[in-house]
């Protein structure tokens, strides 16, 4: 974190040090206010790079969009300006969907938390994206289950995953699982990639598009 801001380095070591949920909460909710302009400030490309695998498999129009773990809403919209018109949010944090409300281009922001029950029926995205929060201490690799059970048949999942938990977090078994089921099906898979293009060169994830089908 040496080439970080001494705030940045701080917030991001209470994220990645939290050990229970309340800790995490704790330490997004006294980072929300500068969170943009420290990562920014790092380079941190996921809410970016990570459209570039949405628009190649969700045309413009196929909606709603599930904005999952959206944090301040970096992704929204970019969203919006590629063509897409309904877009959902949801964060287990209140401070940062406040932000995210603030940028005016999310249909529907609810308060939830990944590995836990979501607050939508069955089949009610067209796709869903997650970046950023599949890594260390976060959102478990069960949230998935969830994510697919959300998203209709024939709907897209683009997600992200550190590369050092893909093994040891369980979500390679997740994953198989779910194709072994019959819930989804691999559309792509990436090579491992820098979350961050200036600072914290060591933090590699791969980005996931699967095909939900059941």
């Amino acid at each position: 974190m040496a080439d970080q801001p001494e705030g940045s380095q701080d917030a991001l070591g209470q994220v990645y040090g939290a050990r229970t949920a309340d800790e995490l909460s704790a330490a997004y909710a006294n980072w929300a206010a500068d969170y943009d302009r420290d990562t920014l400030a790092s380079g941190y490309c996921l809410p970016f790079q990570t459209l570039a695998w949405v628009s190649r498999h969700v045309p413009p129009g196929r909606e709603p969009i599930l904005d999952a773990g959206c944090g301040t809403g970096l992704s929204g919209p970019y969203l919006k300006a590629l063509g897409y018109g309904c877009i959902a949010g949801l964060d287990f944090s209140e401070d940062m969907l406040r932000l995210a409300g603030s940028r005016g281009v999310y249909d529907d922001l609810k308060r939830a938390t990944l590995g836990e029950v979501l607050p939508w029926a069955d089949n009610h995205f067209a796709a869903f994206l997650s970046t950023g929060v599949f890594t260390e201490g976060h959102a478990p690799a069960s949230g998935l289950n969830e994510l697919c059970r959300i998203t209709r048949p024939g709907g897209i999942a683009v997600f992200t995953v550190r590369d050092k938990i893909f093994h040891t977090g369980g979500f390679a078994d997740i994953i198989a699982d779910l194709v072994d089921r019959g819930v989804w099906r691999k559309r792509e898979q990436s090579t491992p990639f820098r979350a961050f293009a200036i600072a914290e060169p060591e933090v590699l994830v791969t980005s996931h598009v699967f095909e939900v089908l059941a």
